[in-house]
């Protein structure tokens, strides 16, 4: 460090003693770091009167040239405030953890005939709404057993209305086909409401409602009603029976596992609502490698909750974190209750969660460890010692139609799909991959060249000794000559392992035995190439051909286009259509709806 030391005593005397945000700023004036506090001149003096600091903390102090502070009203308004500053500034010395707040609910539809959804976001307010849910897969589960119990539909509107016949969920016993009135309007809403008694953790009045059902079935003679009800009794049972953690009495609750270990930290999140535990996820926060797991809680209380739409009336965590609950029932409008010494049953889930965190973290430092091997094996086969850095191209067509040439990126030992890029390419010969490329290349390339990104330590291209002529050519023409580039062609075989790997000026192309690391690296960033690709390609393919086949039938215009497709959910929906339901959409006659049907058959 050089520059002139920091006297913080006059500063620390003009501090009031009420709550606020400071800022730590360094000799350049950036904000090394952000911190609340419910006494401003405690907590700030705090940083120079004591000597038992982490060393983040001490590396962060050593640098402190200005502090900048901001009064608040209340600690919630700090809380929030000092939020709002990380996720801003991203400070060098701070905790961070990747902000995502868009969690997955599930939804439960205001209409006639309440449809089950999966959304994020903000929903309708006439619409119910359960979770959140940790991630996605949760809430798809949740569906398939709503689904299996309760039969209620999941078809989006525009199928539901024009539905001529049940469809295959009717057929294997998920849906109860309302779209064609094999269930009445009473019996429906009365299955919607038991859903929703099951999400809220009611099992008991579920399958008390459902016994009497059955019960009056069977008394009126009505056998086949009355053994759909008891099916539906078993299936809840067993979902029941599976269940790994619940209760009855807990409500909706949050369990915060924190645990640092090796210079890396974790925070585990598992979710329990109305006693029924949905899951949970693993967080991997920045600059953490020697918080303890008080500050790793209080990092991740204050930057996940604050702003958030949903807070649970209790958070459980491992570590005693002093003002989160004032300021999050100030911000929820309720007591959020925070215990950190759980009993009986919540102690059992906080255990799990702070075992599945360690869990996570293993896991994640096993990969990175296996990445790190793999990428010095690369390095060594190829006679170089800092490639870190990957980036390969991959180009996708079907005979030359939707050209799309991806590119994704390997870089801190992982994958980093925020790099991704997909380049669409046009005004070529159909089929010409070398074209492809070589656009591709120009477009990506040019841009770094000239200073605008980061450039790659090894550009692979998946394509044999033609393709990385081409591209040296690209690179040679933008002052990139000297990037080091590898071709990765398939064996004759075209199987994995017997890749052919091409280097600039070499004749023979190097080949690494099927079990070698740095060509497990090699698959790993050229398979993902390939994936991403396709995909981009089938997109853009499916897009040109939806608008390119209703296009050319005469008297579908833009409008009944739209119509038609929105309708039947897409074009796939249109082509299934019979005459008599293309008739029923508005702006088509029976006379076009027999072109339309003719012209897609």
């Amino acid at each position: 460090m050089t520059g002139t030391a920091f006297d913080p005593k006059p500063l620390l005397a003009s501090l009031p003693n009420l709550p606020g945000v400071y800022r730590m700023l360094g000799e350049d004036g950036g904000v090394l770091y952000v911190g609340k506090a419910r006494d401003l001149r405690k907590r700030v003096s705090s940083y120079f009167q004591k000597s038992d600091h982490s060393p983040r903390i001490r590396h962060m102090v050593a640098r402190i040239r200005d502090i900048q502070t901001t009064v608040t009203r209340t600690e919630a308004e700090a809380l929030l405030l000092e939020n709002n500053l990380i996720k801003e500034l991203a400070p060098k010395y701070n905790i961070l953890f990747r902000d995502d707040k868009s969690y997955p609910y599930l939804l439960l539809s205001g209409h006639a005939w309440p449809r089950l959804g999966f959304f994020r976001g903000s929903p309708d307010k006439r619409h119910r709404v359960f979770g959140p849910f940790p991630n996605s897969h949760s809430v798809r589960e949740s569906i398939q057993i709503l689904q299996k119990v309760f039969r209620l539909r999941t078809c989006e509107d525009t199928v539901f209305a024009n539905r001529s016949r049940p469809c295959l969920l009717h057929q294997i016993r998920r849906c109860s086909a309302p779209c064609v009135g094999l269930i009445d309007a009473a019996d429906y809403a009365r299955d919607a409401d038991s859903a929703a008694l099951f999400l809220e953790g009611k099992d008991n009045e579920v399958l008390a409602a459902l016994s009497a059902r059955m019960e009056a079935a069977a008394a009126g003679l009505r056998y086949e009603e009355a053994a759909v009800y008891r099916d539906r009794i078993q299936a809840l049972a067993q979902v029941r029976a599976r269940q790994f953690v619940e209760s009855r009495s807990a409500g909706d609750a949050d369990i915060i596992a924190g645990v640092v270990g090796d210079g890396a930290a974790c925070v585990y999140l598992s979710m329990v609502r109305g006693g029924r535990a949905l899951g949970g996820r693993a967080f991997f926060p920045s600059h953490a490698a020697d918080a303890d797991p008080a500050a790793l809680l209080e990092a991740f209380v204050g930057q996940h909750y604050v702003g958030a739409r949903a807070i649970p009336p209790t958070l459980i965590l491992n570590a005693e974190v002093d003002g989160l609950a004032e300021g999050l029932s100030e911000q929820a409008g309720r007591r959020v209750a925070v215990v950190s010494q759980p009993r009986e049953e919540r102690r059992i889930w906080l255990e799990m969660a702070e075992k599945n965190a360690r869990l996570a973290l293993a896991t994640r430092e096993g990969i990175r460890e296996n990445q790190a091997a793999r990428l010095a094996a690369l390095n060594e086969a190829l006679g170089e010692e800092g490639i870190a850095r990957i980036e390969c191209f991959d180009v996708s067509h079907t005979l030359g139609e939707a050209t799309v040439v991806a590119c994704v990126v390997f870089d801190q030992g992982a994958m980093r799909p925020a790099e991704y890029r997909r380049y669409n390419v046009t005004g070529i010969t159909p089929g010409d991959d070398y074209a492809a490329m070589r656009d591709a290349l120009s477009r990506r390339y040019g841009k770094l060249a000239a200073g605008d990104g980061q450039l790659p330590d090894l550009l692979l291209i998946d394509g044999g000794r033609g393709q990385v002529h081409m591209a040296m050519d690209v690179l040679s023409e933008l002052g990139l000559g000297n990037l080091p580039m590898l071709g990765v062609a398939k064996g004759v075989e075209r199987k994995p392992g017997l890749e052919q790997l091409f280097l600039p000026g070499e004749v023979e192309p190097l080949r690494l035995p099927p079990d070698h690391p740095g060509l497990h690296l090699i698959q790993q960033v050229r398979d993902e190439a390939h994936r991403f690709a396709i995909t981009g390609h089938r997109a853009r393919r499916a897009k040109a051909r939806t608008q390119s086949s209703l296009e050319d039938i005469s008297g579908v215009g833009a409008k009944r286009r739209q119509a038609l497709l929105r309708a039947f959910g897409g074009l796939r929906g249109v082509v299934d259509a019979g005459i008599e339901e293309l008739a029923r959409v508005d702006g088509i006659s029976r006379e076009l709806a027999e072109r339309i049907y003719r012209a897609l058959h």
